[in-house]
């Protein structure tokens, strides 16, 4: 893939490079698991509200327990993901 430039702040640059020093990583690395990061995040928060409308759905968490022998009761009461 080929580098591009982008133009950011003094302060944000000095940021940037302390958060990636600290994690053993150049600007460049730093920038690409930082992306990487939060695409992943943003997946599973996708996921969890696509999962969260099917179970909200009447039946299915029964349906899903009848099939699979059920969730740990915790699973039924809490407002986290899984």
């Amino acid at each position: 893939m080929a580098d591009t430039t982008v133009k950011i702040d003094a302060g944000t640059r000095d940021t940037l490079q302390s958060l990636a020093k600290d994690a053993g990583l150049t600007v460049k690395a730093y920038l690409a698991k930082l992306a990487e990061e939060k695409e992943h995040a943003r997946a599973l928060d996708t996921a969890t509200g696509a999962f969260r409308r099917v179970i909200d759905e009447p039946g299915v968490l029964d349906a899903f327990d009848s099939e699979f022998g059920g969730l740990l009761p915790i699973a039924h009461n809490t407002t986290r993901a899984a």
